[in-house]
């Protein structure tokens, strides 16, 4: 396949413009190596991640792949400035730090001479994140699977508005798991794809297999997004859904719903499999999957059907 070239490609010195989301419990060293090999932008999803356990994995993928990689950062989450002195000690080149102010480590890290993007689900944040010196931006429209933006915006309206706000490249996120969907995203002005859901049914990702059985046996309607009083996120209906469910629909407290979610939700649904008590994080374009793939064969699919899009891009039939 023929690598293609634009700012996000030249920016992040990658083939394709396909970057993997940086997602808990999923996003290890492996999945990140072999979206890389690959061509694409492998991420290591610092969210799950102790410091020590981030020094491990990131040592790991460079052994695993020579080209360029990058940590998402959470920067909702405890441990960011010891995370953030292992990016650095590491020589870890590409950081996309969401879930917080871009203000707060930017022109730090920038100042090390690692890029950064920073994920945003508004026109507002987005212009934030590029006052702030981020080098480009991750527009996550609400059909995305884990934490989401309230504003509820999709991808198909976030993605020319945030477009038209900035002047630094866009990356597409949310509801993308194939070629036309990235090709429809650029056509919309992005530079870029994020995929996360469709790699959390890959090979390499280190969540539970129970779980990648899951999202690949998800129908239209099987996720919604919950939590909205705490840090809103998409989740697949399962026993814990519904206890959230029935608690929002009561109008429980903001303290009674964390307590309901307790610690450690998310690792025990995705990390450790149970499918019932656990937090499923995940995306609506979960109902378009039906096979757990190698990140490689993943990579290859999108782009050959971006390129087959791109020359005949109107058949009413892929």
């Amino acid at each position: 396949m023929q690598p293609f070239s634009n700012r996000v490609t030249q920016l992040l010195e990658i083939e394709y413009p396909i970057i993997q989301a940086g997602m808990i419990w999923t996003s290890g060293w492996r999945l990140a190596a072999a979206v890389s090999n690959a061509g694409g932008l492998g991420v290591l999803g610092a969210g799950s991640m102790t410091p020590e356990l981030l020094r491990e994995h990131i040592q790991k993928c460079k052994a695993a792949t020579s080209k360029p990689f990058a940590v998402n950062l959470p920067l909702l989450y405890s441990g960011i400035q010891q995370q953030i002195e292992i990016i650095e000690e590491e020589g870890v080149s590409i950081v996309i730090t969401s879930a917080g102010n871009p203000a707060a480590w930017t022109h730090y890290l920038k100042s090390k001479g690692i890029k950064v993007l920073h994920v945003v689900s508004s026109s507002k944040f987005a212009r934030k994140a590029e006052a702030a010196g981020c080098d480009a931006v991750i527009a996550e429209g609400f059909e995305a699977g884990g934490h989401n933006g309230r504003e509820e915006t999709t991808t198909l309206v976030l993605i020319p508005a945030v477009c038209k706000a900035v002047h630094i490249p866009v990356i597409a996120a949310g509801g993308i798991a194939t070629g036309r969907q990235l090709f429809a995203c650029m056509v919309l002005g992005a530079e870029g794809g994020q995929l996360g859901t469709r790699f959390v049914a890959s090979e390499e990702a280190s969540n539970h297999l129970d779980f990648k059985n899951r999202v690949i046996q998800a129908g239209e309607g099987d996720t919604q997004l919950s939590l909205k009083k705490l840090t809103p996120v998409r989740l697949l209906h399962n026993k814990f859904f519904e206890q959230v469910q029935e608690a929002e629909e009561r109008g429980a407290s903001e303290e009674e719903l964390s307590q309901l979610l307790g610690k450690g939700r998310a690792k025990k649904g995705m990390f450790e499999g149970d499918m019932e008590e656990g937090e499923l994080e995940i995306g609506q374009v979960s109902a378009l999957l039906d096979k757990i793939l190698p990140a490689q064969q993943i990579v290859n699919d999108v782009w050959g059907e971006f390129q087959s899009a791109c020359q005949a891009p109107f058949h009413t039939r892929p």
